[in-house]
C-alpha cells in the first residue's frame, strides 16, 4: 500500500514539473499573432570602394517602433558571397539592435548590388529587404602583362 501511495506521488510530481517546464518555454516566444512596427535606422547602404578577393562586413541598424516584443525569425541573402547573422532574442518595444554579415568579394568585379530578405513578426507576410551596395575594383597586381 505504501509503495503504490509513493509511485502514485512521484508520478504526479513528474507530470506536474514537464507541464512547468512547457509554459516557461512558451512564455519565452512571442505570442502569437501579436505583430509589432520595425524601423530601419539604415535599410540601403553603399560601402564605396573595396579590392578583389576582400571581404566586407555590414551591418543594418534598426528600431523596434511598435508596441510589442520584435522577433527576427530569419534572414535569407541573395546568394551565396553574402552571410548575415541577426539577434536570436525579442527586440523590446522601442529597442535598437541590427542585422550584421560579411561579403566575400572573391571572384566578383564591379558594382555589386546585394539584398538580404529579414522575415520578422511584422505586418503582411512579414517580409521586408535590405540592400547594400559596393563597388568590386580588380588588383592591378593580378593582372599578368609581357613586357
Amino acid at each position: 500500500m505504501r509503495a503504490s501511495l509513493l509511485l502514485l506521488v512521484i508520478s504526479v510530481s513528474i507530470m506536474s514539473s514537464c507541464s512547468n517546464n512547457d509554459t516557461a518555454a512558451k512564455s519565452n516566444a512571442a505570442p502569437s499573432g501579436k505583430k509589432t512596427m520595425i524601423q530601419w535606422i539604415d535599410s540601403a547602404r553603399n560601402y564605396g570602394k573595396i579590392n578583389q578577393g576582400q571581404k566586407l562586413a555590414v551591418s543594418f541598424k534598426f528600431k523596434n517602433a511598435g508596441n510589442n516584443p520584435l522577433i527576427i525569425e530569419s534572414v535569407r541573402p541573395g546568394c551565396g558571397c553574402t552571410v548575415a547573422d541577426f539577434p536570436r532574442e525579442a527586440i523590446a518595444p522601442g529597442a535598437e539592435s541590427e542585422i550584421t554579415g560579411s561579403f566575400d568579394s572573391h571572384g566578383r568585379e564591379g558594382l555589386q548590388h546585394k539584398e538580404i530578405t529579414v522575415k520578422a513578426n511584422t505586418p503582411g507576410n512579414g517580409e521586408q529587404q535590405i540592400f547594400f551596395d559596393v563597388d568590386v575594383v580588380k588588383n592591378s597586381g593580378s593582372s599578368n602583362t609581357n613586357n
